[in-house]
């Protein structure tokens, strides 16, 4: 699957720098037939299935329910995991299947017998312009005629999730402190003007 950051790649060399298909091909590692698409303008998505299928457990899964089902009639403490009934299945069963297919099936029938447990939140209230989230990453620009990759220093703020984002030659500690006091003066700047 083509990356969002491939698919701004193809589109910009091809139609800013007017790269042909075969010098994109070279460059990214990616068929002709993906190339064309991505000009096209057909955004590749993930398609996730809508149903597990599970034959190695198709004659387990009803033994599997039953023994969740019994257990919404005892505590908490004495429920099934997910290891137990694998170890169950081969004890009683002779099952022969991994157990990862179990743990995946068995989290999946929890979810749908309600024997889910329970979930904690905990609420995010950062202070404005007072907190934010911090990582490097990669680009390739052309200054002066010379392609080179520029490190960016990219910073969220934790409030409004506006970005910042600075280039610089490195990630060098020098470049990470100036960052950050760019970065905070940028949100203090903009908190003035704005509700960031």
């Amino acid at each position: 699957m083509i990356g969002m950051d491939q698919y701004g790649y193809i589109r910009t060399a091809a139609r800013v720098y007017k790269k042909s298909i075969m010098q994109i091909v070279r460059e990214t590692g990616h068929s002709r037939n993906t190339i064309r698409k991505v000009l096209k303008g057909e955004i590749p998505i993930y398609k996730g299935r809508s149903h597990q299928a599970y034959p190695v457990l198709k004659g387990y899964c009803e033994i599997i329910d039953t023994w969740l089902e019994r257990d919404k009639e005892v505590s908490v403490k004495q429920r099934h995991t997910a290891r137990r009934i694998y170890n169950r299945l081969i004890e009683e069963y002779g099952f022969k299947g991994s157990e990862s297919n179990v743990r995946r099936y068995v989290k999946e029938a929890k979810a749908r017998l309600g024997l889910k447990g329970t979930e904690a939140y905990i609420p995010l209230d950062p202070a404005c312009t007072m907190e934010a989230e911090v990582d490097w990453g990669r680009a390739v620009a052309i200054i002066d005629g010379v392609r080179m990759v520029v490190r960016l220093f990219c910073m969220r703020s934790r409030y409004s999730a506006k970005d910042f984002v600075r280039g610089y030659p490195c990630e060098r500690q020098e470049a990470f402190f100036d960052g950050h006091i760019q970065g905070f003066s940028y949100f203090v700047i903009a908190g003035r003007s704005l509700i960031i």
